[in-house]
């Protein structure tokens, strides 16, 4: 596998320090303007800076700029640059599976408790706890669908992704199935395509609001996707209540949500899936995982960087350095560099000009 160069900052949050090397130089600027009004005060300023033949602003200028730059690369150093150029190819047996959650308006309703959103929210995190090398992406959907995770190892990722699981997510309210299982399978990484190992767990109440539900299942069936459905919810239905308040329809009745099971079975069927419904005692994720266990598991694999080398000590040298060098310039000559005459080119042009 070819090596590719990589350059990244570990805490690129320290980065703003960067702000300092602009900042400082400018306040300086404007905090020497103001002291010469107030010089003028005294009288003329050739007249004073003659009387003050060891001053010398050049090395003001040379101090403030050290240190800016010094402030600069402590800033790097502190952002930690790193590179990384080694890669390896790591195979793992497991799946992608793409969590289809549906977020719409109906999922708020309690005839599984405490929700049916937050039991699903509680049963995928217990889902991803017991994960260990199948690769999880999760879409969001209601009258529309968003990939809210692409496919990822990265399991902690996902559990912050599950706790912004909610109606909020999608503006327009509905339940596009057919939609989301299209997201869903644009969502593959198509590092294998091999049977089982590609898995649509579709969690929804199953109040379809679509006519494309049929086309998506077909183009499921072609890409060799199995779906799996879990319905949540129960056939009887509540009341919607949103906030403490009954939803009415246009009609002024009150709108009561049901758990639709003959479309999610159908899913299910048409694709080698397992249909579930949720219960108090079972959510049945893991009836579904047990499910795929018992197939054959797949090769995995994903490219990642071995190693990366820390960079940060070379900014923190230059850092140092700088700031050693501004140590080292006086604002004032050395009475021991008295002979050298470096900065004296003004002072000696006034002092001509002297009577």
């Amino acid at each position: 596998m070819a090596e590719v160069n990589i350059f990244e900052f570990a805490s690129p949050e320290w980065l703003w320090l960067l702000i300092a090397v602009v900042a400082l130089p400018i306040i300086y600027w404007g905090l020497r303007l103001y002291a010469r009004h107030k010089l003028r005060t005294f009288g003329d300023i050739r007249t004073l800076r003659g009387l003050m033949p060891d001053r010398s602003s050049a090395r003001g200028w040379i101090k403030i700029t050290l240190l800016s730059l010094a402030i600069g690369f402590i800033a790097l150093a502190l952002a930690r640059p790193q590179t990384g150029s080694k890669l390896r190819s790591v195979e793992t047996e497991g799946r992608e599976i793409v969590l289809v959650v549906d977020v719409s308006n109906s999922m708020l309703a309690d005839d599984v408790s405490p929700s049916r959103m937050e039991r699903t929210r509680y049963a995928i995190s217990r889902l991803l706890e017991s994960m260990k090398q199948d690769r999880v992406g999760i879409v969001a959907f209601a009258d529309e669908a968003e990939v809210l995770l692409p496919i990822t190892g990265d399991y902690k990722m996902a559990q912050s992704m599950v706790k912004r699981l909610s109606p909020s997510l999608i503006a327009r309210q509905g339940t596009d199935i057919g939609d989301a299982l299209d997201v869903a399978l644009l969502s593959f990484t198509g590092s294998t395509h091999n049977k089982n190992s590609r898995v649509v767990i579709l969690i929804t109440d199953g109040e379809a609001h679509d006519d494309n539900t049929e086309a998506a299942i077909e183009r499921a069936k072609s890409e060799g996707v199995m779906v799996c459905a879990i319905g949540i919810g129960t056939p009887e239905g509540v009341p919607l209540s949103i906030n403490g308040t009954i939803v009415e329809d246009e009609d002024g009745k009150m709108v009561v949500t049901k758990l639709g099971e003959e479309l999610l079975q159908q899913i299910a069927q048409s694709t080698g899936g397992i249909y579930m419904r949720s219960r108090n005692d079972a959510f049945g994720l893991s009836e579904i995982i047990e499910y795929l266990d018992q197939m054959e598991a797949t090769q995995l694999s994903h490219i990642s960087f071995e190693e990366y080398d820390e960079q940060y000590q070379w900014f923190l040298a230059a850092a140092l350095l700088l700031l050693t060098a501004e140590a080292l310039v006086l604002r004032r000559k050395n009475p021991l560099l008295k002979g050298v005459t470096l900065f004296e080119r003004e002072t000696e042009t006034i002092n001509r000009k002297k009577p």
